[in-house]
């Protein structure tokens, strides 16, 4: 169980509460990682490819991440998701109120890591880059919110790891 005071105090780009965008339908909250982590760059694409199942369902995806919103802007219309809600939260701070913590070593390069990102690397022509665009040590993780509480999660055990974003949204939407 989240405190209601910090979805309460978590305001997307357009000024809308977590607590009140739950509170219309369910919420996808999706904690990214530093956008130059090639993980990050393939959850944004994981969600892009489920944009229009996501609207289907009537959930509200809502993307928290560490860099300025004019920049994350940028990341999310290349990646096809313009307009998309986020929260900007360099301070991490909403990240460790979902009890996400930094990774270690093996978390984030782990031999998984490097096969994982190397199979990305091949099949999508997109290399890892060495730009860090907030805490190279944040773990990304995702929650599902309705109605003030959290009602799935997946949380990453490696940067690596990549949520079955199907299954949740199934869950919610049934």
């Amino acid at each position: 169980m989240i405190n209601s005071e910090i979805i309460e105090n978590a305001v997307t780009q357009n000024g809308d509460s977590l607590l009140k965008l739950s509170h219309k339908g369910p919420v996808l909250l999706t904690f990214l990682r530093h956008f130059g982590c090639i993980f990050c760059r393939e959850a944004l694409h994981d969600l892009a490819d489920r944009k229009e199942k996501i609207l289907q369902a009537n959930i509200t995806l809502v993307l928290v991440h560490m860099s300025d919103i004019n920049l994350a802007e940028q990341y999310f219309v290349e990646y096809e998701l313009p307009g998309v809600d986020h929260i900007s939260d360099p301070s991490c701070e909403l990240y460790s109120s979902f009890g996400l913590a930094k990774g270690g070593p093996s978390q984030l390069l782990g031999l998984k890591n490097l096969i994982r990102g190397f199979d990305i690397s091949m099949n999508t022509k997109s290399l890892p880059s060495l730009r860090f665009i907030g805490d190279g040590f944040q773990m990304p993780g995702i929650f599902i919110l309705d109605k003030g509480n959290i009602v799935d999660r997946f949380i990453h055990l490696s940067a690596a790891d990549r949520p079955n974003y199907d299954e949740m949204i199934q869950k919610v939407s049934s």
